[in-house]
């Protein structure tokens, strides 16, 4: 099981936290916390209320992450989902999923 390094977990909130400000603006931030080879991805709305988006799998690069999205029905992460874009357009999908319509870049 590949170890996250510090800066791979530093550098995924960074571009996450900057594609939800550029994109989402229903979002007032992202949480990120880490477990073993997954960060599990966390929405706060500008309610404050806060939704769980999506788990990424590490599997060695700061660039590629298997993506397991969140299912409020069964309080679980389905990773039976294909994805092959970025860790950025997996947000956006996720996001859509469970927020609404995204907010084009400028």
């Amino acid at each position: 099981m590949p170890v996250i390094p510090a800066s791979t977990k530093i550098s995924l909130v960074q571009r996450l936290c900057d594609h939800a400000k550029q994109c989402w603006p229903q979002l007032a931030t992202v949480h990120v916390r880490y477990h073993g080879q997954f960060a599990y991805v966390t929405g706060e709305l500008t309610s404050g209320e806060q939704i769980p988006l999506m788990r990424l799998r590490y599997s060695g690069s700061a660039h590629r992450w298997g993506t397991a999205i969140y299912v409020g029905s069964t309080n679980s992460y389905e990773s039976q989902v294909w994805f092959s874009g970025t860790t950025e357009e997996a947000f956006d999908l996720v996001c859509d999923i469970h927020i609404g319509t995204i907010t084009p870049e400028p």
